[in-house]
């Protein structure tokens, strides 16, 4: 579904991104990790159009992404829940959803609507509430919701779990896996290694910009190597 060829970014003459490779095949999770500022986002933002690699390609869906403006990227059917869910803070619940949809046909709204609220009960509760009031993890929800409205092929995950309590965390993760054993492909970051590897087929390590590792994420959890670095092992 995706492939990711060579990449290098660059912030100015940081070169933050270099010769990134992988791939995402379609019903898979995959996964990112690596310490704070190994450059996930930045292969996340390099995906969805917010940045541009200087080399090699990416494809999604066989069409190449490269000169692609980032809502038309969304039209394709990729959707991405940034690091800190970025909702629209003084709009109601129900405005965010909406203004997720904007790809899609405006009689395909209202059924979303009712697909993220069956989805997300809470959302639903919360429908006329300012969205800037509700809690973190209420936030992170209406995040991943938004971005479901474009009904993405593929649902890019940046720290879904960060600044969020144990309890929330893994509701957030068996929200993922819900919407795994739905059908929704889904490539994640996460710095929370464990929670990561525990619910990914496949994954791969960052470091420095680079990956250095790759694996299924069974093999990865079991590493010596992974345990040491980001398992507290």
């Amino acid at each position: 579904m995706l492939k990711v060829q060579d990449i290098n970014v660059y912030y100015g003459s940081i070169h933050a991104i270099k010769d990134v490779s992988f791939e995402v095949q379609s019903g898979e999770i995959v996964t990112l990790i690596g310490a704070n500022g190994a450059g996930k986002s930045t292969v996340l933002q390099t995906i969805s159009g917010l940045l541009r690699s200087k080399t090699g390609s990416i494809h999604f869906l066989d069409q190449d992404l490269s000169n692609v403006p980032p809502h038309k990227i969304v039209a394709q059917g990729l959707a991405h829940v940034p690091e800190g869910r970025r909702i629209f803070l003084q709009m109601t619940v129900e405005d965010n959803l909406s203004m997720g949809a904007f790809t899609r046909p405006g009689s395909e709204v209202d059924a979303s609507i009712a697909d993220v609220y069956e989805r997300f009960p809470r959302l639903m509760e919360r429908r006329k509430q300012i969205a800037g009031t509700l809690s973190g993890g209420e936030q992170q929800m209406l995040a991943m919701g938004r971005a479901l409205m474009s009904r993405p092929h593929l649902l890019m995950l940046d720290e879904p779990s960060m600044g969020l309590s144990p309890i929330l965390v893994q509701q957030i993760f068996d929200i993922i896996k819900e919407l795994h054993k739905a059908g929704t492909t889904i490539l994640l970051v996460e710095q929370n290694a464990q929670m990561a590897l525990s619910v990914a087929d496949r994954a791969y390590v960052l470091e420095s910009g680079r990956i250095v590792l790759s694996g299924t994420g069974a093999e990865l959890a079991k590493s010596d190597a992974i345990k040491k670095a980001y398992l507290g092992g």
